[in-house]
């Protein structure tokens, strides 16, 4: 999610600073993922060195370093709807990434979703020649007024300038306010979009008439969670915090994790938009180049006042817009239990409840009962929903948990790992003589 901000380090990239990484000695390694990291145990007059285990076109490689910086950006949060297994239905970070390629997801497109991330898409649609045939948002307009007005009070008036009276401010909200998707309906891909209105927390209002709208595509996503599954791997310390988006790492001022020489960065450690993401892992490299020895303290201080007060204002804007893509558990307590919540595993909401009802109190215990979480996406588009229909049952999220990460933290092929070889190729023992 965060390579769409900042420099870029791929072929499309900033060269002059991959140039500068090259003076410096640091290896580069680009289209490839990481599907494991380890702390390996530190040697008698050694510090602990990190192993980051990687899967590229080159096949499987072993990174390794004294300290380690995540910025894995984050996640796209799903909460289910009737229908949204069809073909034609996107994510919302899945149909930017189309889009940058300049590929529509469909002809007459249907987006939902809280926040900038949905105008993002409805925006890069329109540019490449296609029709939003609704732009569809949750929050109603009096919120998205109050959000605005709030930016204003904490940015300064530069930016009440900017945000102008509270009815400007509506009319530069989306198309549709306070309206969700109640069904996603077509026989073998995405035909139609119902639409019912909510109030505040996403809920449904009875005394509304649905409106199902023509579409053949469905662009669709409720915020982003932090990506913290390294952090999880490696032992650091989680808490959880909707104005953050969810579950991140406990990092101080500095961006340092209570594991030593581990340090988050990005949305990883917190949802705040571009401009924080890009500042905090400023930040993390400064600690990490002198808790290496490799930055005077004097340098070290005056650098990171600078990087504070940057972004102090950035975290300013951005709480200020917070509430618009807060997780809301009540957006899932309505969803019919006919509805699949796992994917992978077809699990169903009624599932989930039914297991809840029987004693799931936290999120693995709902996995083991249900296998939810238990597929090749690791609980990414599942967990967010499920943890939601717990809450809704009145467990508090910090009971519920967070899913344990486990490694592949991305599927990978077995020969990846093993090669390729012939039975005739294992060493089987001599039986001995007798």
């Amino acid at each position: 999610m965060e390579a769409a901000s900042g420099p870029r380090l791929g072929a499309d990239g900033d060269a002059p600073l991959a140039e500068e990484l090259d003076r410096c000695g640091a290896d580069r390694a680009y289209e490839c993922y990481v599907w494991h990291v380890a702390k390996l145990p530190a040697g008698e007059a050694s510090a602990p060195v990190y192993e980051i285990s990687t899967l590229g076109h080159e096949g499987c490689g072993q990174i390794h370093g004294r300290a380690l910086v995540i910025a894995t950006g984050a996640r796209e949060r799903f909460y289910p709807r009737p229908g949204w297994t069809l073909p034609g239905v996107f994510g919302l970070g899945a149909a930017s990434v189309m889009l940058q390629s300049r590929v529509l997801p469909g002809s007459h497109v249907v987006v939902v979703g809280p926040g900038a991330m949905a105008q993002s898409v409805a925006r890069q649609i329109k540019d490449c020649g296609g029709e939003v045939v609704a732009h569809v948002d949750p929050n109603s307009r009096r919120r998205w007024v109050e959000a605005v007005s709030r930016l204003a009070q904490r940015v300064g008036f530069l930016a009440r300038r900017r945000a102008g009276s509270a009815g400007a401010a509506g009319r530069d909200a989306p198309k549709y306010h306070g309206w969700d998707v109640a069904t996603i309906n077509g026989a073998s891909a995405v035909e139609s979009v119902t639409l019912q209105r909510v109030d505040e927390k996403w809920r449904p209002l009875a005394r509304h008439n649905p409106r199902t709208i023509s579409a053949d595509a469905l662009c669709i996503g409720y915020g982003l969670a932090p990506a913290a599954e390294m952090y999880q791997l490696l032992g650091a310390r989680l808490r959880y915090a909707p104005a953050l988006g969810g579950w991140t790492p406990v990092v101080d001022r500095s961006q340092r994790t209570d594991v030593s020489r581990l340090y988050g960065a990005g949305d990883s450690a917190g949802v705040l938009g571009a401009p924080a993401a890009y500042n905090t892992g400023r930040m993390a490299a400064l600690s990490a180049a002198f808790d290496l020895g490799r930055l005077d303290r004097a340098s070290y201080e005056r650098e990171m006042r600078a990087a504070h007060r940057v972004q102090a204002r950035a975290a300013r804007a951005a709480s200020a817009l917070a509430d618009l893509t807060r997780p809301r558990s009540s957006a899932m307590a309505w969803v019919p239990d006919a509805t699949i919540v796992c994917r992978c595993e077809s699990i169903t909401a009624g599932e989930l409840r039914g297991a809840i009802g029987e004693g799931a109190r936290e999120i693995n215990a709902l996995k083991a009962a249900t296998r939810c979480g238990m597929g090749p996406c690791g609980g990414r588009a599942c967990e967010e929903g499920a943890a939601a229909l717990l809450e809704s049952a009145r467990y508090s999220r910090e009971r519920i948990g967070k899913l344990t990460a486990r490694a592949p933290l991305r599927p990978l092929p077995l020969t990846a790992l093993t090669g390729t070889f012939a039975y005739s190729d294992i060493p089987f023992p001599q039986a001995a003589d007798t």
